[in-house]
């Protein structure tokens, strides 16, 4: 079974090409310096050269305070590439994983949200995102539209990488507690990915969308003092509200995902966020020992 992977560069894409793969898959990945996924011709061009069995969107336009004031460049990447891959793969006879985002619910639900619950994104990246699911299922039936939140990693810029360097450069810091979510490990996605394409290689895929994250939920600063602990570092981490640090683009307050249906229909139970945490920090340092290692003295 072959995987055509858009977005390869990013954070899930990066752990799709690091992971261990079942027997018999493989992986054609691209991203952005490979090819212009908002040009439909291009997309085209490397679904029929390629010829996969499925193909994985990982591309997104990330930025979520910036979309503010670029929005086109939201919605040409996180709206209408992802519609016109997914038209390229019904001409092709393809089906397709796409990922999307917590940020198209408005936060406002007091509990976990399911995948049949009502969208209302506050933002642009938000309402970008949410155009992108409703026209991946406009154009295939036969799609996975995989919604998730808070993700890490040991690569590319990322809330953990953050709070490792302010832990490093600051006495204190402080976090907002008033937002509630469930941190993800882009290589926990990735597994995902595989095991959602492992069953749809065998005939037994689950179409719509699906909810995925970490097991288990805290706020941005129950994250933040995680990281900091796990990191050893004794740097005090204040509890703010969301008032007290105002943003460009306004972020849902709840941002808990309900992930009952994909453990139905594919078997798919994420591991404790903390847990996933623990091997990502490990990593981290893992990198910044060897570097000190190369450096010259």
């Amino acid at each position: 079974m072959k995987l055509l992977v858009f977005g390869a560069g990013g954070q899930v894409g990066t752990e799709l090409g690091r992971a261990k793969l079942p027997p018999g898959m493989t992986l054609a990945a691209f991203d952005q310096a490979d090819l212009d996924i908002t040009d439909p011709a291009v997309i085209r061009a490397a679904i029929h050269r390629e010829r996969p069995d499925l193909v994985v969107n990982a591309a997104a336009y990330t930025a979520v305070d910036r979309a503010e004031s670029e929005a086109e460049a939201a919605f040409a990447v996180n709206a209408q590439a992802p519609g016109d891959i997914a038209a390229a793969c019904a001409e092709a006879g393809i089906r397709l994983v796409h990922i999307s985002t917590d940020y198209v619910y408005d936060g406002a639900k007091p509990g976990p949200y399911v995948e049949g619950d009502p969208i209302n994104p506050l933002g642009v990246y938000g309402r970008s995102k949410a155009a992108g699911d409703a026209a991946v299922a406009a154009a295939l039936a036969e799609h996975v539209i995989l919604r998730t939140a808070w993700v890490y990693s040991a690569h590319g810029g990322n809330f953990v990488k953050t709070m490792l360097r302010l832990a490093s450069e600051r006495p204190s810091l402080r976090v907002v507690a008033d937002q509630h979510g469930s941190p993800t490990a882009a290589a926990d996605i990735a597994a995902a990915i595989i095991t959602i394409a492992a069953r749809i290689g065998a005939g037994e895929g689950r179409w719509g969308v699906f909810h995925f994250t970490g097991a288990g939920a805290t706020t941005w600063h129950g994250f933040a003092e995680a990281i900091v602990g796990l990191a050893g570092k004794n740097v005090p981490v204040a509890a703010i509200a969301t008032a007290d640090y105002p943003t460009p683009a306004r972020r849902p307050a709840n941002s808990v995902l309900d992930c009952a249906k994909i453990a139905g229909a594919y078997g798919i139970a994420a591991r404790p966020w903390r847990e996933a945490l623990a091997e990502v920090v490990a990593e981290l340092f893992d990198k910044s020992a060897q570097a000190d290692q190369t450096r010259p003295t």
